[in-house]
């Protein structure tokens, strides 16, 4: 039989143990987590080498003048389409005209001076003709014949010396026209006027010490520069197609291909410069753009991937993550190892067997060896 004290503590420690029961049945009754599964399935992935650089035109021409003087006339504003041959702009070479002028002259002249020539060998060689016939009906002296002979001789000889002038005149006008021809500032292809530095009366130099007036850009072919790291500098082969986007236009994804790689590497990171060709139809791309992207390398069928939001204590350089793997109804905390990421999936290399449930959401607050309960894809938030 209790005395009076002991029933006194044993009212006392009655509670407490009651309590204890009870937080000891709810730590074992915990509810099950909700949570949805994915399963793992194999798909094809493609290989890759992520690289960055800047979109560059593959034609462009700073346009000079080749001869000095002061521009005549503009014919083209900045930014507009040009063609191959359009005038863009005339110097003004009032001394080139007036030698022209002068050197067409000369051509006349002395294409008249040939005829004229040409008129008196006809009328040498016809009289030595009449002198020879003469001479056979003894009418006429050798000395006769002689002398018309040595005047048709130097007829001939005045003609050719007048078609050599009439050459050379040719020639000089020739050359005046060609020197004139430079006064006029032509596109030398199709592109869009970039840049323009001249205005009507600016003095322009020459090719040599002038400066550009005009630079031309043709868009619709783009050079992609991009640097690869040495460690894979040998799966970049030409060909192989570039995917890429920039930040100009968000959620647009660009191709070129590789078209060139350099021989060397750089002797200062030991990055391997690759170019890739871009076929810009439209016009959406502008040279100076900073592009990021991956070179395709090759592609694998039976690869696993899983959505990087579901990796837990993920260490990228250790290729290492956690996530919840479900065993019936019960979450098993499960160590994997992963591979190439491909935007927001990352490739699970060991670690995640095909057909085995992983938890995709709701796993925030699990633990390993909760009791979870899977639910539909968008009924647990």
């Amino acid at each position: 039989m209790l005395t009076l004290p002991q029933c006194l503590i044993a009212t006392l420690l009655l509670p407490l143990l009651l309590t204890g029961c009870a937080d000891k049945k709810r730590t074992v009754d915990k509810p099950p987590v909700a949570v949805e599964l994915a399963v793992a399935a194999t798909a094809t992935v493609q290989d890759g080498i992520d690289v960055t650089g800047t979109l560059e035109p593959k034609f462009s021409v700073d346009v000079k003048t080749q001869v000095p003087g002061l521009i005549r006339e503009v014919y083209v504003t900045q930014w507009v389409r040009v063609a191959k041959g359009q005038p863009l702009a005339r110097i003004d070479l009032a001394e080139t005209e007036a030698q022209a002028k002068r050197a067409e002259a000369a051509v006349a002249a002395a294409k008249a001076q040939a005829a004229q020539a040409q008129v008196t060998l006809t009328r040498a060689e016809r009289e030595e003709a009449r002198q020879l016939k003469l001479k056979e009906a003894g009418l006429a002296t050798q000395q006769a014949v002689d002398d018309s002979r040595t005047e048709t001789a130097a007829a001939r000889a005045r003609l050719a010396a007048a078609q050599a002038q009439v050459g050379v005149s040719e020639e000089e006008a020739r050359q005046s026209r060609a020197r004139l021809a430079k006064g006029l500032v032509t596109a030398p292809m199709d592109g869009v006027v970039a840049l323009r530095e001249v205005n009507v009366g600016d003095l322009a130099g020459d090719a040599a010490a002038g400066k550009p007036i005009f630079r031309i850009v043709d868009n619709r072919l783009l050079n992609l520069t991009v640097t690869v790291s040495s460690a894979d500098s040998a799966r970049v082969k030409t060909g192989q197609p570039l995917e890429f986007s920039v930040d100009a236009l968000p959620g647009q994804t660009f191709r070129g291909r590789v078209m060139f790689i350099n021989p060397e590497l750089s002797s200062v990171d030991r990055s391997l410069k690759v170019v890739a060709e871009v076929k810009n139809q439209p016009e959406l791309l502008k040279g100076g753009l900073f592009a990021k992207g991956r070179i395709i390398t090759g592609s694998r069928g039976t690869v696993v991937q899983v959505p990087r939001s579901v990796l837990g204590a993920w260490d990228s350089t250790a290729r290492t993550a956690v996530l919840f793997v479900a065993e019936n109804d019960t979450a098993r905390q499960r160590t994997v190892k992963t591979g190439l990421v491909s935007g927001d999936l990352v490739e699970i290399v060991e670690g995640l067997k095909t057909g085995e449930q992983y938890v995709v959401r709701g796993g925030f607050t699990l633990r390993d060896g909760d009791r979870i309960l899977a639910q539909t894809p968008g009924a647990a938030r």
